[in-house]
């Protein structure tokens, strides 16, 4: 009887034992499962990061990349919306995991944060109105009102010009209604986004751009300091450009491929 019974036992530990590595190898499956990437970003930047009216749908280039990034982490995308200046500080304490929205790499970024590789160059212009013929360059206006975006480096380009009254706002569409309204005579801004403004943002018969390309940049995606998500994306990133995903995202929202 005993030894009948040890047997019946060591086959109930057995079954339990089996039952424990199964529960152990399902824990494993469910870690492969897709991951959350918290992504921060700020609307009113079309084209890079929008909503059509009466939509909640986030859309835009940025949008459209970072997606086929978190397809290539095989990462969840959740998107929230905040104001610009609110990104870094909501990297920096964990709140989000990355930022996407047309945000200029700079050395003082860099700083305090990680900024992926570049995924788009541009740069700077003066936007006036289209009756204004005085002002054809940037350096037309000194003593002039500029309307900026607030933590921007057009905010840090306007400041540079001597004796200029510079008025900062929370939004794009901010900025070009102090422009139309006349309360500025210029605004400067990132190319692209004058030019979306131009093309379809109600700015065509109004406004135009005046002068060079100014401080050529490149925007970047940003990440906590030390992120183990930098090596990741910028891997993502890079495969998207070989594989063709970029240029069909770069074509959807400017027309031509990348060269």
């Amino acid at each position: 009887m005993k030894k009948a019974f040890v047997l019946v036992m060591a086959m109930v530990m057995a079954v339990m034992i089996a039952a424990g590595c199964g529960g152990s190898g399902g824990q494993k499956k469910a870690e492969k499962a897709p991951e959350f990437l918290r992504v921060g970003t700020e609307l009113a930047s079309e084209p890079f990061v929008f909503q059509k009216a009466g939509s909640k749908e986030f859309i835009g280039f940025d949008m459209d990349l970072i997606r086929a990034i978190g397809h290539q982490l095989n990462m969840k995308v959740e998107i929230q919306n905040m104001k610009f200046d609110a990104l870094i500080p909501a990297l920096s304490a964990g709140n989000i995991d990355v930022a996407i929205t047309g945000m200029t790499i700079t050395p003082d970024r860099q700083k305090a944060i990680d900024m992926s590789d570049p995924y788009y160059v541009t740069g700077l212009v003066v936007v006036v109105n289209k009756d204004n013929n005085t002002v054809k360059s940037v350096k037309d206006l000194d003593n002039k009102g500029i309307a900026v975006q607030i933590g921007t480096t057009s905010a840090d380009r306007a400041a540079k010009v001597p004796g200029a009254k510079v008025k900062k706002f929370n939004t794009n569409a901010e900025v070009f209604l102090e422009l139309k309204n006349k309360g500025v005579e210029a605004v400067i801004i990132d190319k692209p986004l004058a030019e979306y403004y131009l093309a379809q943002g109600g700015g065509k018969d109004t406004a135009k751009i005046v002068g060079d390309l100014m401080d050529a940049e490149s925007y970047g995606i940003s990440l906590k300091k030390g992120s183990p998500l930098t090596t990741k994306i910028n891997r993502a990133l890079l495969d998207l450009k070989n594989n063709g995903a970029y240029d069909k995202i770069y074509t959807k929202w400017f027309g031509e491929a990348k060269k």
